[in-house]
């Protein structure tokens, strides 16, 4: 069971707030997308771009079973609740939904190499929260502003991780 699962859309800041979080709590640090390269031996990108998002979410449910294996800090790729299993396995874990405002996404996720983006980010950002957010609220205990500095959102996450072991 992991510690704690970090959601959000791309460029919410899974992977360095997880990695953070993890360093704060002493803990291990587990990202699906590398879970799914050490699986698939090759990237999430190549892998897309070859086979597409449909045979792509079916081995990323089975990367993101995997990682939820470990009592790690756990991110996810920001789609992983689009399939229903997948948001079945995460509801049963502490999982926090990372947010921030379109701004904040797109300027994060310009340098980056994300093909499900294609060619106007903003545009499929606008797109795909109005897809993901009702399965982000819906796997989610919590919702963390991810616009904020680094440490304030650890701190947050801190107390939400201590209040969750404090709890029956």
């Amino acid at each position: 069971m992991a510690l704690v699962v970090l959601v959000g859309l791309p460029g919410s800041g899974k992977t360095t707030t997880g990695r953070a979080l993890a360093a704060a709590l002493g803990s291990g640090f587990v990202d699906t997308d590398d879970v799914f390269i050490e699986r698939e031996h090759v990237s999430v990108q190549e892998y897309l771009r070859a086979h597409g998002e449909a045979p792509f979410r079916e081995r990323e449910l089975l990367a993101l079973t995997q990682a939820l294996e470990s009592p790690a800090v756990v991110s996810t790729g920001g789609g992983v609740v689009t399939t229903a299993d997948a948001r079945r396995l995460v509801r049963q874990e502490l999982t926090v939904w990372l947010d921030c405002d379109d701004d904040v996404l797109v300027a994060r996720v310009l340098d980056g190499d994300r093909p499900l983006l294609g060619d106007d980010p903003r545009e499929r950002l606008v797109a795909l929260r109005a897809q993901r957010d009702a399965f982000y609220l819906e796997v989610s205990r919590y919702r963390v502003d991810s616009s904020r500095p680094l440490d304030v959102i650890v701190g947050q996450l801190l107390a939400i991780v201590e209040s969750a072991k404090a709890a029956p």
